[in-house]
């Protein structure tokens, strides 16, 4: 469906093991994991898979994470972005901080970089290509899914009978860390009560 696997494979053969596929274990990520071994002929470290761990994530996060490396069998990098003072100390710590810490050293020796970015998500997000130049860290943006719409994802896992973070089932639209997330549609949910909308991952890039 429009530009998945297109994207995926151009990423897989411009860059390979110098991509980097961000994971957060949320349904976005089912398909495009799913997807990228198919596009590169069952191969389970074509490109390098991260995830920043918070020290907070849900504990459904943890067995998706689980469910993941068992199903697809793959083995996720990790970058702690658990902050000089502990597991949690508030989300403009933990975003805008620690975890684009932890993202900067993901991406250190890449020259690309996989997300989950998807237009329907939000304002924010509405303007999102397939590829851009993420001119901020010299490197290119790939983002397979932008045209997807919720809809097509869940088709594309119900199809697959791919696993999935277990919380989309409670409500919850979009997931980060336990002690600032709630259910909600779109991204309304996460840091909830806030007017934050963005983790300060994701910076204005040029399309291509």
């Amino acid at each position: 469906m429009r530009g998945l696997a297109d994207t995926l494979r151009r990423a897989v053969e411009r860059h390979g093991e110098r991509a980097v596929l961000l994971c957060s274990f949320q349904k976005e990520e089912s398909v495009l994991i799913d997807e990228l071994i198919s596009v590169s002929d069952g191969a389970t470290d074509a490109v390098r898979i991260v995830t920043i761990d918070t020290g907070v994530l849900f504990e459904e996060t943890l067995q998706t994470w689980r469910e993941f490396e068992e199903r697809f069998g793959i083995k996720v990098e990790v970058q702690d972005a658990t902050g000089p003072d502990g597991p949690w100390t508030g989300p403009e710590n933990c975003c805008s901080v620690a975890k684009v810490a932890a993202l900067e050293r993901a991406l250190a020796d890449a020259d690309g970089w996989i997300t989950g970015i998807r237009r329907e998500q939000g304002p924010t997000r509405a303007a999102a290509e397939l590829i851009e130049r993420d001119e901020a860290r010299g490197i290119w943006k790939y983002n397979p899914l932008a045209h997807w719409t919720d809809r097509e994802l869940w088709q594309r896992i119900n199809e697959r009978d791919l696993p999935y973070h277990p919380l989309h089932d409670q409500g919850y639209e979009s997931i980060g860390c336990a002690p600032c997330t709630q259910p909600g549609g779109g991204r309304e949910g996460r840091w909830a009560g806030t007017e934050k909308t963005e983790c300060g991952l994701h910076v204005e890039p040029v399309g291509l």
